[in-house]
């Protein structure tokens, strides 16, 4: 087996993700496995280290890189190989969310993690679907979990910079700080109209609380916002939620967890393969669950675009 390069986020779950990492260092030590490490120092840092060992590496030799976090280390990791066909990616889950490790079959145990990280080395990576943002500035970001405008990209803002989701890590309970802002946030949240361009079809939706694109079924620490999305059909799935109470609107956020909120008349679907979503009033947006500035956005997916070390086969 080729030398792994593990990158960990000693902050990822309020340290959680060290202990972690020492599980799969002391396994890896025993099976003779050999590998690299390095820790990330501030927030960026994993797609750089992975710029740069790509950057040094000749374009036809594979390079099996791990994370050691949550779906924020993820993201930077996918952000860094996002122009490299020559990286496989793959995850030991260490976060409060782990929507990747729900949505793409990876174990739960750190060790079955390495072993199916192991064994799915032996064979051809999965070519996953990767969601491209593009702001007005002409900025790019990847996402491989979901992308959002509105109402959940500003309770995953205000959810990750808390102290109460430090507080709840240390209990692994770090997912009910979303449903704790939710609540807090739900009666000063200002809707607005938007406007989305999807494959060239105009739509207009009056007093939208969010617009979602999905790649995979889950996002905030196990919603089910987007049942049918499948990481390999090559399309994105939207998901808006619009012109509803704030009351129901509680009802319909309480459903998300196991995808009931798509029976309401107030949720639409749609399903497409390049989008624009543009609101009145500016809505935060956010890529697998980090902030990326503010809407309009245009949205393109790539297919087969970043190889994975999945349960998912093509």
């Amino acid at each position: 087996m080729n030398s792994i390069h593990f990158i960990i986020n000693p902050q990822a779950k309020n340290g959680y993700s060290m202990k972690v990492w020492k599980k799969v260092q002391k396994q890896l030590t025993l099976e003779q496995i050999p590998f690299h490490a390095v820790f990330t120092e501030y927030r960026g840092h994993a797609a750089e280290i992975v710029g740069a060992l790509l950057n040094g590496t000749d374009a036809e030799d594979l390079v099996m890189i791990v994370t050691i976090g949550g779906d924020g280390t993820l993201h930077e990791v996918i952000n860094g190989a996002a122009n490299a066909r020559n990286a496989m990616i793959g995850m030991i889950p260490a976060g409060s969310g782990n929507d990747f490790r729900r949505g793409y079959g990876i174990p739960k145990n750190p060790l079955a993690a390495l072993q199916f990280i192991s064994e799915r080395a032996k064979t051809r990576p999965f070519l996953a679907d990767i969601g491209e943002i593009k702001n007005e500035q002409g900025d790019v970001t990847y996402f491989i979990n979901n992308m959002g405008v509105g109402f959940d990209a500003l309770i995953t803002k205000v959810a990750n910079s808390s102290r109460l989701k430090r507080f709840l890590n240390q209990f692994h309970l770090g997912n009910l700080v979303y449903a704790y802002f939710v609540m807090k946030k739900i009666f000063s949240f200002q809707c607005s109209d938007v406007n989305i361009v999807i494959d060239g079809k105009k739509l207009h939706y009056k007093k939208a609380w969010f617009v979602t694109v999905s790649n995979q079924p889950y996002y905030g620490g196990g919603m089910k916002i987007s049942p049918q999305a499948d990481v390999g059909d090559g399309l994105l799935n939207v998901t808006i939620v619009q012109n509803l109470s704030r009351l129901k609107f509680f009802l319909v956020f309480i459903t998300v967890f196991w995808g009931g909120h798509t029976k309401f008349k107030e949720v639409k679907e749609l399903v497409g393969k390049q989008l624009t979503v543009q609101s009145r009033s500016p809505f935060y947006a956010h890529a697998d669950g980090e902030y990326i500035g503010e809407s309009p956005m245009q949205i393109t997916v790539h297919h087969q675009a970043m190889p994975l070390l999945t349960k998912k086969v093509d």
